[in-house]
């Protein structure tokens, strides 16, 4: 009997299911970054439909835009479509929209709404994604030309760039960008130092205080706006100028030692002179070099070693000689400055 109503259990159908209707989810981490007139949008593929299933077949994503329309509840206007590809379901996704100048410039103060719908195989979605919202502001034009130079308080470079007669600047300032030779990390400087202007055409300067000896390092200029959106202020970039490539090679010394003052002491068997001075301040300083004359001779360097601290005492001399002092201040990679002004003294007999 238990054989037999197992048997008969076997054979009875399930509740009927209905068929599924592979819609796949909506997307729900769409993301929008501006970069001059482009804005790219990233976005993960749906794993599954609505009702759980597995997606077998993906269809196409369409990409909508609306203007200064928050959360548009259809694809107000489709701007372009990204076809399935090879890539399995879950994977990134992206698509690059280029925003038609007409369009910044009618609404300047506005914004545009972003969202995806992805499709089934049959061209039916579930909707729309979670929208994004991107400021249509223009963006300060690239800078036309840029240069570098390496000076002895950092890297000073300058940007040229012609401004069309309709040009604003309003909420909008050049940066400098800057990143390691093999890193793609960039570093926001910030704003320019100084500025000058004929006529249209204007040249912004900056110095990067921050760099290392003996690196390469590599920078770009772009304008960056700044423009609230929904009560929120978004950073928006615009296009870089060309990169250029910066050794900064270490070429310039210390500054010239002051306040040199000879003192003479010790016994008559023993003489020896003193010597002090006013120390450098500078972070690579490695010592200083110590110069001796006496009148009408050649000067020599007395010390074997740098010296490390701003004082010095000369032993080797003698008894009714007078001598002429002078110091030097090296840094760590062998700059040397010039000579210091002269302290004289006498060796008292």
């Amino acid at each position: 009997m238990l054989a037999l109503t197992m048997l008969v259990a076997c054979g009875i159908p399930g509740a009927p299911q209905p068929p599924s209707l592979a819609l796949p989810r909506t997307v729900q981490n769409l993301q929008a970054s501006r970069k001059g007139e482009k804005v790219t949008l990233t976005w993960t593929t749906p794993r599954e439909n609505t009702d759980r299933t597995r997606i077998k077949h993906l269809g196409v994503t369409r990409i909508c835009r609306a203007v200064d329309v928050v959360a548009p509840a259809e694809c107000m206007e489709k701007v372009g479509k990204v076809q399935p590809g090879p890539k399995p379901m879950g994977a990134a996704a992206t698509f690059i929209d280029t925003l038609p100048k007409q369009l910044q410039g009618a609404h300047a103060t506005g914004f545009a709404s972003y969202a995806v719908e992805v499709e089934n195989s049959h061209g039916r979605s579930a909707g729309l994604s979670n929208q994004v919202l991107v400021p249509l502001t223009p963006t300060l034009p690239a800078p036309s030309r840029i240069s570098a130079q390496v000076t002895a308080e950092g890297v000073s470079l300058s940007a040229s760039v012609e401004f069309g007669p309709n040009a604003s600047r309003t909420h909008s300032a050049y940066h400098l960008f800057r990143r390691s030779q093999g890193d793609k990390q960039e570093v926001d400087l910030g704003e320019r130092t100084a500025e000058t202007a004929s006529g249209r055409n204007y040249t912004f300067i900056f110095l990067d205080r921050t760099t290392e000896w003996e690196k390469t390092y590599l920078y770009k200029v772009a304008g960056v706006t700044v423009e609230p959106v929904q009560g929120i202020d978004e950073r928006i970039e615009g296009d870089d100028s060309q990169e250029v490539e910066v050794f900064v090679h270490d070429i310039f010394p210390p500054a010239v030692p002051t306040g040199l003052e000879a003192v003479s002491a010790g016994t008559p068997t023993q003489p020896f002179i003193d010597l002090s001075w006013a120390p450098n301040t500078e972070s690579d300083l490695a010592g200083y070099n110590v110069y001796r004359h006496e009148e009408g001779a050649e000067t020599k360097k007395i010390n074997a070693e740098l010296v490390k601290a701003p004082t010095y005492r000369d032993a080797v001399v003698q008894s009714g000689h007078r001598y002429f002092y002078s110091v030097s201040a090296v840094d760590l990679r062998g700059n040397e400055s010039g000579k210091s002004a002269e302290a004289s003294e006498m060796v008292q007999p």
